[in-house]
């Protein structure tokens, strides 16, 4: 499982990131509304998976960084299952939101990225600690996508994976080179040591932007 050779258009489509903020998925989204709503859009059967979504967030809030982690990272590894974005939607690349991830049940290695960057924020993970990181998984010669998590900014990584579900450490990955990373901070290029950064050669991407206004239009 892996996902399609599409990383390099992002060093091109890199543009100036507005001052967007990005609302905390749990502000004011588990409503009736909002579960009537995937009701209607998704079917009564996929109620169960995000009232689970809801109940692993609350859990993660009153918990440690650690368990939050593997919260966040075993819940999406075990609720969506890898598919490619042409058989999933169609198109060649598209960034699904988490609501789309779990609702359609399914979604390429950014969707599972994206998902849990955005559990572990809702969680109350801070933000700077974590980045959607490009890598090369050299074991099957393709472009791939994870989230890493690092404690303080000397920290070894930590990296959250489809393809290998156990958290480890970004050292005891030598099956992965890092390419770039970002957030909604920036974009940074990659250190080929331990899935490091240097400071941010850019502030964001159209793909990242579009993400976050269809989550904030609650997508």
């Amino acid at each position: 499982m892996f996902c399609v050779d599409k990383y390099r258009h992002w060093l091109v489509l890199s543009v100036v990131y507005s001052a967007v903020c990005i609302a905390t998925i749990t502000d004011n989204l588990f409503t009736q509304d909002f579960f009537s709503q995937v009701e209607q859009r998704y079917g009564a059967k996929r109620l169960d998976d995000f009232i689970d979504w809801q109940e692993t967030i609350n859990k993660g809030i009153n918990s440690s960084d650690e368990d939050r982690l593997f919260l966040a990272n075993q819940f999406a590894n075990r609720r969506i299952r890898f598919t490619s974005d042409s058989e999933h939607w169609g198109k060649g690349d598209y960034w699904a939101t988490p609501i789309e991830s779990l609702g359609t049940k399914g979604g390429d290695c950014e969707d599972f990225a994206i998902f849990k960057y955005f559990t572990l924020k809702a969680m109350g993970v801070d933000e700077s600690k974590m980045r959607l990181m490009y890598v090369r998984a050299l074991l099957i010669n393709e472009p791939h996508m994870v989230l890493i998590y690092f404690d303080n900014p000397k920290a070894m990584p930590l990296v959250l994976d489809n393809l290998k579900t156990r958290i480890l450490p970004a050292n005891q990955r030598s099956d992965l080179k890092p390419v770039y990373s970002f957030n909604g901070q920036g974009l940074w290029l990659a250190k080929a040591q331990g899935l490091g950064s240097t400071k941010p050669t850019s502030s964001g991407t159209k793909s990242w932007t579009d993400l976050v206004n269809r989550i904030e239009n609650g997508e």
